[in-house]
């Protein structure tokens, strides 16, 4: 019972410490509060701080330097995926087609992720996920596209942090604004014949996988990613089809018109 306990405390420090970087708009390389301070600021024992610090050093947010303090992770560490993936957002912008690419990827990516997000979630990692959760349902019930596309892409972002795998994590950081502009894409062809419907349905999948993680149940989780990202390249398809008919069609008519 104490160890629970004592579990269900450092979750809660562990959010709160997250809520003063954001408060105090700390930036990468930022040194936080010592653990004593940390105490006496949250009015707990030194036990459950060092819990959640380390918690929160494994999601990447954090980084702890041997008799040098904790810091907001640095921004060179937290960068080189995002430099080295950044050309490929020009390729994108260039030739659509390259967003398969970016699915395969992510299948591969996300089996790994949700699997040990539903293994090693903590309460707070539980809570963040459900967080983004409601702010995409919130932001599709108002209509708004590019906040939707957004808090998608920060609730697979979210659940990549409940894995505890910073490598997996910094990847997944560095393809963020990647795999936002093909969210965005994505969602823009997949609702252009039946909004309403394939909002309701993405929303269900993202629900199911969500309560896979949050039940700790992974391998269900890695159907659920599949099963998502596997939706989303068969819309992908159906919508280029339609496309590509439309655009024969205009060309036909256009045709006949001339002749």
């Amino acid at each position: 019972m104490t160890t629970l306990s004592s579990a269900r405390l450092s979750d809660q420090v562990a959010e709160k410490i997250r809520q003063l970087i954001h408060d105090q708009q700390l930036q990468p390389g930022d040194r936080i509060p010592s653990e004593r301070h940390l105490a006496e600021l949250l009015a707990v024992s030194r036990v459950p701080i060092r819990e959640a610090l380390r918690s929160l050093n494994s999601q990447g947010l954090l980084v702890t330097r041997r008799g040098g303090g904790t810091y907001v992770q640095e921004s060179e560490l937290m960068n080189w995926p995002a430099q080295s993936i950044a050309p490929l957002g020009e390729l994108i912008s260039q030739d659509p087609l390259y967003r398969y690419d970016v699915l395969e990827a992510r299948h591969a990516l996300e089996a790994c992720t949700v699997w040990h997000a539903a293994q090693r979630a903590t309460e707070t990692d539980k809570n963040h996920i459900r967080r983004c959760f409601d702010i995409m349902v919130r932001h599709q019930q108002n209509q708004d596209a590019e906040l939707s596309a957004r808090a998608d892409a920060q609730f697979h972002l979210a659940i990549a942090q409940a894995s505890h795998n910073v490598v997996l994590l910094q990847i997944m950081n560095g393809l963020f604004q990647l795999v936002f502009s093909t969210v965005k894409e994505n969602r823009r062809a997949m609702f252009e014949f039946d909004n309403a419907r394939e909002v309701e349905l993405l929303t269900r999948q993202h629900e199911s996988l969500m309560d896979a993680i949050l039940n700790g149940e992974a391998d269900q989780a890695r159907d659920q990613i599949a099963l998502h990202l596997d939706h989303v390249q068969t819309k992908l398809r159906l919508s280029e089809e339609n496309n590509a008919r439309e655009q024969r069609l205009s060309r036909f008519n256009s045709h006949l018109s001339q002749s």
